[in-house]
């Protein structure tokens, strides 16, 4: 079954074309109408002022007045008037007695005929106007009395008039050159109104208003919808449109559609991309909370017109990969174990094999001392278990590339010491990080070494990281490297820094990922110069209520590994 074809509703713009060329032509024909009556009144008042001031200059005339005394007025008359008439261009101009008996006239067969039309008056002294219907048709004719020369009495009268006819005739010459200017007008109207039209077209791509309605109720729709943060900006970087996503975000609130992208308070590198006209794709960037992925697509027809920049929250998968990473690292380390383990092994065997099972005994055990001392060492400085195994794991990983990784003798942390507000997690991004920074700085220096440091302190007023009476938990590591350049204490905690050349990952995103961590907590995070050369970084967060007699550390595993100056 075929449905039958429902044409389209024309485009916005179609719609917009077609209701101004209407509106043009009433407009132009109202204007040619109302000209018309108006010019017709004109006219005929033109033609009355015009006949009363002919048929006034021959009542003065005195040749006229003359001519009436005579014994016949018409010998004298006919021809001045008829060239009175020709003259002044109107169609009759009628000498009469004060009776009404013509003496002159067009038509010379109405010569001695009484005059059509009003007289009474003119008799009494008065000129007057009137349009009346008479031998030669409807006319606008005047009436005036002829005195004599004395002025003491009428001798005559003079009636001169202009047909309607020819007054119509005139208006009408003038209606069509008004027509024509209109219909010119028009014309011009309707071709600006198309070329307008035609540009509004390509803006709204030929959709009609029901479709740019539907668009929009769409796009509302779509853009609230999206979790991810959408923002928009305009030619100049200000803000012309932010979805619910992108507010939350980049933790801005209220108005911000007509605002600068600098005075939105965002990190110093994120504004910096958010303002650059070059394509980012894929890029990190850190806010007080937040790990993000922006991506910007400048938008051009011709010219910049602003900004797409798309915002995923990427911190959960950060803090994911951070611990894969840190698993990797100790699978690598108790791969190298087992390596080890087995080359001792074999050496016990061997030993035995040859005899010796004394010295393998001596051999088995000395190593089986010297794993238990090591385990010993952080159990006893570190309790709580997933800071304790993040310290063993590191230090295989330390050992593997040649770096040895101690903790001071003056750290201390009872498992369950730190409370629920300091997360595992954060704790392994925090320490994680500042030792796998402190590692890369130390490898290839004399004696390379890490230290750490995990306890509790007492914090008086206003000192430590919080204020107040309490206790704060601080994480100390040092390394034997070539140190941070004063110049630089605070840029290396910024995301993208680095002193040494980015890997495939890049560089500059872990000491970020600590310091908003220790943002998040209320803590400081502080580098300075270590005894004997290097630096150490230095933690300190608030134990809101903890007592500050035990001394302790926290750590969990690491969103990603840090570089001297660097996070990744």
């Amino acid at each position: 079954m075929r449905f039958p074809h429902i044409p389209r509703p024309r485009s916005l713009a179609g719609q917009l074309f077609g209701m101004q060329a209407v509106l043009i032509a009433v407009v132009v024909a109202g204007y040619a109408l109302f000209t018309y009556v108006s010019d017709r009144s004109q006219a005929e008042d033109a033609a009355g002022r015009q006949a009363r001031a002919v048929a006034r200059s021959v009542a003065d005339s005195p040749s006229v007045v003359a001519a009436i005394g005579t014994s016949d007025p018409t010998a004298h008359l006919e021809t001045y008037s008829l060239r009175v008439q020709r003259d002044t261009q109107v169609d009759f101009v009628t000498i009469m007695n004060p009776q009404g008996i013509r003496w002159t006239h067009p038509d010379k067969n109405q010569i001695g005929k009484k005059f059509l039309g009003h007289i009474g008056p003119a008799l009494d002294g008065k000129s007057f106007t009137e349009t009346y219907t008479g031998t030669l048709g409807a006319s606008v004719r005047a009436v005036t009395p002829i005195y004599n020369t004395r002025h003491t009495r009428i001798i005559g009268l003079v009636s001169a008039g202009i047909r309607v006819e020819a007054i119509t005739q005139r208006v009408q010459d003038q209606v069509t050159a008004l027509i024509g200017v209109a219909a010119g007008a028009l014309a011009l109207g309707a071709v600006g109104t198309y070329v307008v039209n035609a540009r509004l077209r390509r803006h709204t791509h030929n959709m009609n208003a029901t479709e740019l309605s539907h668009m929009h109720d769409y796009h509302q729709a779509a853009l609230h919808a999206v979790r991810e943060g959408l923002l928009m900006l305009d030619g100049q970087y200000r803000v012309a449109l932010m979805n619910d996503g992108g507010r939350e975000l980049l933790g801005v609130t209220g108005d911000v559609v007509g605002r600068s992208v600098a005075d939105l308070g965002l990190p110093a590198p994120l504004t910096g991309a958010l303002l650059s006209s070059e394509e980012r794709v894929d890029e990190v960037h850190l806010t007080a909370s937040r790990v993000l992925v922006v991506n910007t697509s400048p938008v051009s027809g011709g010219e910049r017109r602003g900004t797409v920049v798309t915002l995923r929250d990427v911190t959960e998968l950060q803090s994911l990969m951070g611990e894969l990473d840190s698993e990797r690292g100790f699978t690598q380390a108790l791969r190298s174990q087992a390596h080890e383990a087995a080359n001792r092994l074999h050496t016990v065997v061997s030993l035995i094999e040859l005899g010796r099972a004394e010295e393998a005994v001596d051999f088995a055990t000395a190593e089986l001392e010297l794993a238990q001392t090591l385990t010993d060492q952080v159990v006893s400085a570190v309790n709580e278990p997933v800071l304790a195994a993040l310290l063993l794991g590191k230090t295989a990983q330390s050992n593997e590339r040649g770096v040895e990784l101690v903790v001071s003798e003056d750290s201390g942390l009872d498992d369950g010491l730190l409370p629920d507000s300091l997360s595992a997690r954060d704790l392994v991004t925090i320490l994680g990080n500042l030792i796998d920074n402190a590692v890369d700085a130390a490898q290839g220096s004399l004696r390379a070494r890490v230290t750490v440091t995990a306890r509790t302190e007492a914090e008086g007023m206003g000192s430590g990281a919080g204020s107040g009476s309490g206790s704060a938990l601080v994480l100390r590591v040092a390394d034997t490297g070539t140190g941070v350049d004063p110049a630089h204490a605070e840029a290396v905690f910024q995301r993208g820094f680095s002193t040494k050349p980015a890997g495939p990952g890049g560089r500059g995103l872990g000491l970020a990922l600590v310091r908003q961590a220790v943002n998040r907590h209320g803590g400081t995070l502080t580098v300075a110069e270590a005894e004997g050369g290097g630096a150490v970084f230095e933690v300190r967060l608030p134990l809101w209520g903890t007592d500050a007699s035990t001394g302790g550390v926290g750590a969990s595993s690491s969103p990603g590994t840090a570089s001297r100056g660097e996070g990744s």
